[in-house]
């Protein structure tokens, strides 16, 4: 099969087609897609029709407002994205709040003249879907075998990690995905705490992430409390926090008062199902299990509160 020109509108897909050797087969990326470098200089095909600057509370508002009116959450540029010709579109139907979503993709593609491309639509919502969204793209850009490969890899990785963990002791952890309002994390991140060692409080595998109140995080008054907001980095992450800081029920809480809340950059971790979700969970063991594991991700994946 000739090399294809691909066009990758979620930042998890990206990833996967670098980690997969097709940097040089992108043509065209999401304005979300930042990683590695390298891509950087690829036309950006979409934007947010909110503003990601506001607050959490601002930008939940804004979501909500724009899905009661049934409008899509992003604008794809139909134009360039039709003079990029490409043969493969990486999409998502994972969550139409998170990225670009396999609709918003038909839209823009409207009355295309010609062959179509390939619209691969990912939708990971444990881990194993993600490895599955892996091969899923290695099939469609002709090189299935370097996707078992790659696979292969990250289930090893992760599978070694485990292993070092099983024994451990098991503190509780609470994972918050939203703050304003509150949101536990679900999908594959009660999975990776797991696998690290600690037990999961809120969320389930495989499942959306679901909201929660202070009054749920205070009655499990958990051993641990890991912040990693959708789209958020540690700075970013830093400036939202007086939300809850300066609620007197969360100071009063065992893991405030330990010292044992963390702040993360879950925008590049945590929240892109792609390769880089064993480097999530080894921000989960080096908080979790700090006497075993070395602080490899500090100050890069994550910090103390």
């Amino acid at each position: 099969m000739a090399e294809r020109r691909v066009v990758s509108l979620i930042a998890s897909s990206t990833e996967i087609a670098c980690a997969l050797g097709l940097e040089d087969s992108l043509v065209g990326r999401s304005h979300e897609c930042d990683y590695p470098n390298g891509i950087l200089s690829l036309p950006v095909l979409t934007k947010p029709k909110m503003d990601p600057s506001k607050s959490s509370a601002a930008i939940d508002a804004d979501v909500k407002s724009l899905l009661s009116q049934a409008l899509s959450i992003y604008e794809v540029d139909s134009i360039k994205l039709k003079e990029l010709a490409p043969d493969v579109i990486l999409t998502q139907i994972q969550c139409e709040v998170c990225a670009v979503s396999r609709e918003d993709v038909e839209r823009a593609l409207g009355d295309w003249i010609g062959a179509r491309p390939d619209i691969v639509s990912l939708e990971p919502n444990r881990l194993v879907d993600i490895w599955e969204d892996v091969r899923r793209v290695a099939k469609a850009c002709g090189i299935a075998e370097k996707g078992e490969e790659l696979v292969a890899s990250l289930d090893a990785r992760i599978a070694a990690i485990r292993k070092k963990t099983e024994s451990l002791p098991r503190p509780t952890v609470a994972c918050i995905e939203w703050i304003e309002p509150l949101m536990a994390a679900g999908n594959w991140i009660p999975e990776l705490v797991d696998a690290a060692g600690g037990i999961n409080l809120f969320g389930k595998v495989g499942l959306h992430s679901p909201w929660m109140t202070l009054d749920d995080l205070v009655e499990k008054d958990p051993d641990i409390i890991v912040i990693l907001p959708c789209g958020f980095d540690i700075k970013r992450t830093r400036s939202e926090m007086p939300a809850l800081e300066t609620k007197e029920a969360w100071k009063g809480m065992r893991a405030v008062n330990e010292g044992r809340v963390f702040v993360t950059d879950g925008n590049q971790y945590f929240n892109r199902p792609g390769p880089r979700v064993v480097e999530s969970l080894e921000i989960f063991t080096e908080i979790i299990h700090p006497d075993v594991f070395a602080p490899n991700h500090h100050r890069v994946g994550w910090e103390p509160l």
